[in-house]
């Protein structure tokens, strides 16, 4: 019973639970449902607050805009105004122009009529020109063709006969020209030249002692056989000393000698040092490869005294020294005679003469004494080149950068070049003063005679030959032809056989020069 007293209290409970539950719930919809009520109410107040005023914007904006558009309207129609105004002045202008080029088409047209005329008749002109032109052409390529009619020839043969002619009147005019220069006596030149020579010869004072190099050297002789001992087993001494002198030793048939066959100065001076060394030293006699390093150290002491004489002929003379090679050559001519004479000696005492004539003309006097002293070196290689020492001499000067004023003196010293300068002339005229003193050169006068004769006769066998005469001491031969048998190239080819014929019949040293002159007179006597 109880427990349907709980049962039912608990029922009822839940029934208040749940009544209260819906109320409250009840409660609270009618709340919401009045505070959405409000909260409709107070929006739609606000949306319609909005809406006037915007409706309030809207109507002074609008009136604001019409405000605005009248303004820009009385403002466009100002400008309006003022740009007819302006179109309106520059159509007046336009009008005017067209007016003032209507005017100016009207001159034009008036003018152009006007020049019409004048231009056809230049275009006439232009085309009888252009006509006249071409008929001159026509012309001018005829005009050959009528002058070869004319004449007879071509145009290419009177060309050439004019140049003939032309070149054969500048040869006569060129040669009128030499034969007055070598008709004029130069006097006071002469006088002049002589006195200069003189003071030179005169104020010069040098000592000559007459050389002569060793061809033929002695052999110890004795019972212990000291001349064999010193050629060697086989003559290989001999041979030894030839590979480092580049001389030929050879005995003589009494093998009492060795005989020095060679044009090198300086080799047979390095055989002749080895021989004396031999015959002071018997006992390096056995051992050849002992006498050929004897005979390289002999070469090498030679070739320091070489170096030192060049350089003693340029401190001797005050003038600075020139490239080594040169210093070399100037020293080499100690062993080098020109009919017994010492070419270095002659090279100094030619290079002080030279100078002193340079002095007294006033010309530069250590350039005169520089080209004087080189004027032979080229004798130093004569052994190795062929041609003339001058011109061996010259090259060198140039190639070792000698000025050219001092390689053309030695080029031509013996007219191998022609003279550029005054020193040019001064170191021929050295060069002769210092061979002509007296005791300078020595030579057989047998010999020489005989040598100058076989020449002439050598000369004279050709045909067409009128005179020959060998002058320089028998170094040139000049040879006059008849001028109506022997012609230009006939004189040219005589030249070459008359050399020929000289070298193939006759022994002498260095060269001779065969020079043949062909001369024509014109004579006639006024009566």
């Amino acid at each position: 019973m109880n427990g349907g007293v709980l049962l039912s209290g608990v029922l009822v409970a839940l029934g208040v639970v749940a009544a209260g539950a819906w109320l409250g719930r009840l409660i609270v919809r009618r709340q919401a449902e009045a505070w959405s009520s409000g909260v409709r109410s107070v929006t739609r107040a606000i949306a319609d607050a909005a809406r006037a005023e915007q409706a309030e914007i809207l109507r002074a904006a609008e009136l604001s805009a019409r405000e605005e558009a009248l303004a820009a309207g009385a403002a466009n129609e100002a400008q309006s105004l003022e740009r007819e105004a302006e179109l309106a002045k520059a159509g007046a202008r336009v009008r005017r122009r067209e007016e003032t080029v209507a005017v100016d088409a009207g001159d034009l047209d008036a003018r152009r009529a006007q020049l019409g005329a004048p231009r056809q008749r230049a275009e006439a002109r232009e085309a009888e020109a252009t006509e006249l032109r071409r008929q001159a052409r026509a012309l001018e390529a005829e005009a050959p063709a009528a002058l070869e009619r004319g004449a007879g020839q071509t145009v290419a043969a009177l060309r050439a006969r004019l140049i003939e002619t032309e070149i054969e009147d500048a040869r006569m005019a060129s040669a009128q020209v030499v034969r007055a220069a070598d008709q004029i006596a130069p006097d006071d030149a002469g006088r002049r030249a002589k006195r200069v020579m003189g003071i030179a010869v005169g104020r010069f004072s040098g000592h000559y002692l007459t050389e002569r190099l060793l061809s033929l050297i002695p052999l110890p002789q004795g019972s212990s056989g000291g001349a064999e001992q010193v050629i060697g087993r086989d003559e290989a001494n001999l041979r030894a000393i030839e590979g480092v002198a580049g001389v030929k030793l050879s005995l003589s048939d009494a093998r009492d000698a060795v005989r020095l066959e060679g044009l090198d100065g300086v080799g047979r001076e390095i055989a002749r040092r080895c021989m004396t060394w031999l015959g002071r030293n018997p006992a390096a006699c056995n051992d050849p490869r002992r006498v050929e390093q004897a005979a390289r150290d002999i070469s090498a002491d030679l070739g320091r005294e070489l170096i030192d004489l060049g350089r003693r002929a340029c401190a001797t003379l005050e003038i600075a020294r020139p490239h080594p090679e040169i210093v070399d050559l100037v020293g080499r001519l100690n062993y080098r005679t020109s009919f017994t004479q010492n070419q270095w000696k002659h090279a100094v005492e030619a290079a002080f003469l030279c100078g002193m004539m340079a002095e007294e003309m006033g010309l530069d006097l250590k350039l005169a004494r520089r080209a004087a002293l080189m004027h032979d070196i080229g004798k130093a290689l004569t052994h190795e080149m062929d041609g003339s020492h001058a011109v061996i001499g010259a090259d060198i000067a140039r190639r070792l950068g000698e000025p050219e004023v001092v390689a053309n003196a030695i080029g031509a010293h013996h007219t191998d070049e022609p003279f550029n300068s005054p020193y040019a002339y001064l170191v021929a005229a050295a060069d002769a003063m210092s061979g002509a003193r007296p005791g300078a050169r020595r030579q057989m006068e047998d010999n020489y005679v005989a040598k100058l004769e076989d020449l002439e006769r050598i000369t004279r066998s050709f045909r067409g030959i009128e005179e020959a005469y060998a002058v320089q001491g028998g170094r040139e031969v000049r040879i006059y032809v008849q001028e109506d048998r022997v012609d230009d190239l006939s004189a040219v080819n005589l030249s070459a056989e008359v050399a020929r014929k000289i070298s193939a019949e006759m022994t002498f040293p260095g060269q001779i020069r065969v020079t043949v002159i062909r001369e024509f007179k014109a004579i006639e006597t006024a009566s």
